[in-house]
């Protein structure tokens, strides 16, 4: 009797056991949105006992079900991708996988998924003691949920990054249209101002301009920069007919500003007065070239500084020997660990956008123009936003934080 009690009890244990690994809940299988297709995602209800779920494919109700993916019962929450599950609290009570193929039985790689074939799918529970349930080494038991994989045209997650950029183009292409027939105000920018006065000086005194690229290459935007106000001087020094050094540190950088600077001179009608060993290379080593033309400040001395482009640590020696010949210095770079010391040094500093803003500033051209208005509306509705979403989020409202948000 003792005995038959025993055996009740055990085998009260297994089902208990059995049930409470029987598989998650909640299972479902869908084609992953948003994708070039070949993959499927499952999704199911978090189990407290288990610490493992494996995911088993077949491409006939019947099976074979083949092993796909296992997810590990702290990870992979539907909370973690909003993108295709959206912020909803209870996605943290459920997992999700991404499944791409399966492993046949006897075989080392994996099969991957075609679109357009039907697929079904069953979810496994393996817990901390190694016990499996549904889907477990076993075998595989319960009802099986269908999916059929496929490409996407449009990823919609991304639809406010879309939306937010076309927004963008069509302000700055109304700016331009505007533009076109009118003129567009823009705040007086000094050191941009006081690039003819310091032309002018030099050409009064009969000194050369001295125009410093920055250090990196033409694929940097600072650089791009510097070349387009390279182009603005080069007009100027053509028309008053005065010298004009500019040095480099890197030979296509020395390239683009001898094209740029002898297209300058051609448009003011002066190609006799272009001199291609005006623009030079002196030297491609950062502090090498510090000293070379610290040199040729001190021993030249020209009468006006344009220090333009992206500086490291050679701005302040530059700037600090170029004070020290009396020379008229405008600087400008985005580099804010810089411009303290073009700050201190300089008659003039360009900071940060100013810099980018100059090449529309000098030409009045209409495109530049409307550009840099546009991309002015651009900044103000992202500043707005940025304010409007810190008050939202605060009140425990951060719809307009996802709204925002790149996927």
């Amino acid at each position: 009797m003792r005995y038959a009690s025993l055996c009740a009890a055990m085998l009260s244990l297994y089902c208990a056991q059995a049930q409470s690994l029987s598989g998650p809940d909640g299972v479902e299988a869908f084609d992953t949105p948003n994708d070039a297709g070949g993959s499927i995602t499952v999704t199911w209800l978090s189990d407290a006992s288990a610490a493992m779920y494996e995911i088993f494919l077949a491409d006939s109700p019947a099976g074979p079900f083949h092993p796909s993916a296992t997810v590990g019962a702290d990870g992979s929450l539907k909370s973690d991708a909003p993108a295709i599950f959206g912020h909803d609290p209870a996605n943290s009570l459920s997992h999700f996988a991404h499944v791409v193929g399966f492993t046949p039985a006897g075989e080392d790689e994996a099969t991957p998924l075609t679109d357009g074939n039907t697929y079904y799918v069953k979810v496994g529970v393996r817990a901390a003691d190694g016990s499996t349930g549904q889907g477990g080494a076993v075998g595989v038991q319960g009802d099986a949920v269908e999916a059929v994989p496929g490409g996407n045209f449009f990823n919609w997650s991304k639809l406010n990054n879309f939306i937010l950029g076309a927004f963008l183009c069509v302000v700055i292409l109304g700016y331009i249209s505007i533009a076109r027939r009118k003129e567009l105000y823009i705040r007086r920018i000094a050191g941009l101002e006081a690039i003819d006065e310091a032309l002018g000086r030099a050409t009064e005194m009969g000194k050369p301009v001295l125009f410093v690229h920055g250090l990196k290459g033409m694929e940097s935007i600072p650089t791009i920069a510097a070349v387009n106000i390279l182009s603005r001087v080069a007009r100027r020094t053509a028309r008053f007919g005065t010298d004009l050094r500019v040095v480099n540190n890197e030979p296509i950088v020395m390239a683009v500003s001898q094209e740029v600077v002898k297209e300058a001179y051609l448009e003011e009608g002066r190609p006799d007065a272009f001199n291609p060993d005006s623009v030079f290379m002196v030297a491609p080593d950062q502090f090498s070239y510090a000293a070379a033309v610290s040199g040729i400040m001190v021993r030249e001395r020209p009468a006006a500084h344009i220090m333009m482009g992206y500086f490291y640590a050679e701005s302040l020696l530059l700037a600090e020997t170029g004070s020290t010949t009396g020379a008229i210095q405008i600087a400008g770079t985005d580099a804010y660990t810089q411009l303290p010391f073009f700050v201190t040094t300089c008659d003039y500093t360009l900071m940060g956008e100013e810099l980018y803003a100059a090449s529309a500033y000098l030409s009045r051209e209409p495109r530049l123009l409307g550009s840099l208005k546009g991309q002015d509306v651009g900044k103000l509705v992202l500043i707005l936003g940025i304010l409007l979403g810190t008050l939202l989020a605060t009140a425990q409202m951060p719809f307009l934080t996802h709204l925002f948000t790149s996927y």
